[in-house]
């Protein structure tokens, strides 16, 4: 859960310390889902209480493929770890968070709406940013108490870059959501084309979008796409920590960090998420 949420602050997933709480926009609605997990690490089961309005066994479908999704529950980690037990330095890091499947956002808006709230600011300033946008379209409407539900993609592209501006976000960042959104909903930015496309040429459809550089392609390919061999090389917090980690005596650069996370070639995000992990860890919130 943390991998997934990242700061305590955030009020679009929501965690209690036993309880995850979030909402999902399925078939048309909103519909706010809490998980908790019993059971031994050797054999967890996770339960899922959905606020349905009505018995429907489609959004039931919709919903177990989604968090099957969201939550990595279907990613094989048995290599990673195979590789792991032949690196003592990259066990250490591992050792303490197995289990953690690497998360994914529900849709590609809130993908690319978290990179974009993170540019060039601190990661606690960008998920104020994502749970104002969720309460200034529609999110805490939809749900009346957090967690917020995170705004679809007709709602923030009929919004003005000036309703954003009114909850904090620039205004060049407030044109590129509003942007993004709707060339979602005109089909520009497909999610099952996209998937198709090799990294290269999905960088390159992504930042074909104002206001999307390299290192906002990146992250939306680990954390929209689930391209768990993308380490975001130009991500200043992963490159601290990464630097922390490794002991290093001078900063990384894009090019430096791109040499460096080749030793983990093919698994490069699942040593971004626990370092990310680490460093949750090393300031106290797990």
């Amino acid at each position: 859960m943390w991998t997934l949420r990242r700061r305590a602050e955030n009020a679009i997933d929501c965690w209690d310390g036993k309880t995850y709480s979030r909402v999902l926009p399925v078939h048309g609605i909103y519909v706010p889902v809490h998980l908790t997990q019993s059971g031994d690490a050797a054999s967890p089961q996770l339960r899922v209480i959905a606020e349905l309005p009505l018995s429907n066994p489609g959004i039931k479908r919709s919903i177990r493929s989604m968090l099957t999704v969201m939550l990595g529950l279907n990613v094989d980690l048995r290599n990673f770890y195979r590789m792991a037990r032949g690196d003592a330095k990259l066990l250490s890091l591992v050792k303490p968070f197995v289990g953690m499947r690497p998360p994914r956002f529900p849709t590609l808006l809130e993908a690319l709406a978290s990179a974009v709230a993170c540019q060039q600011l601190s990661l606690a300033v960008g998920i104020q940013l994502l749970n104002r946008l969720a309460q200034q379209a529609n999110g805490e409407a939809a749900h009346g108490l957090a967690p917020f539900a995170f705004p679809t993609s007709t709602a923030v592209g009929s919004m003005s870059p000036d309703e954003l501006r009114a909850c904090g976000w620039s205004a060049a960042k407030a044109r590129t959501i509003v942007s993004l959104a709707q060339a979602i909903n005109n089909g520009q930015l497909e999610n099952v084309e996209l998937q198709g496309l090799s990294d290269e040429a999905l960088s390159d459809r992504l930042q074909s979008h104002r206001g999307i550089g390299r290192w906002t392609a990146e992250y939306v390919m680990l954390r929209g796409f689930g391209r768990t061999h993308v380490f975001p090389a130009d991500d200043v917090g992963a490159r601290h920590n990464l630097e922390s980690w490794l002991q290093l005596t001078r900063p990384l650069d894009y090019a430096a960090t791109r040499t460096l996370v080749r030793r983990w070639d093919g698994f490069g995000g699942l040593v971004y998420f626990n370092l990310l992990l680490r460093n949750l860890q090393l300031a106290g919130h797990i």
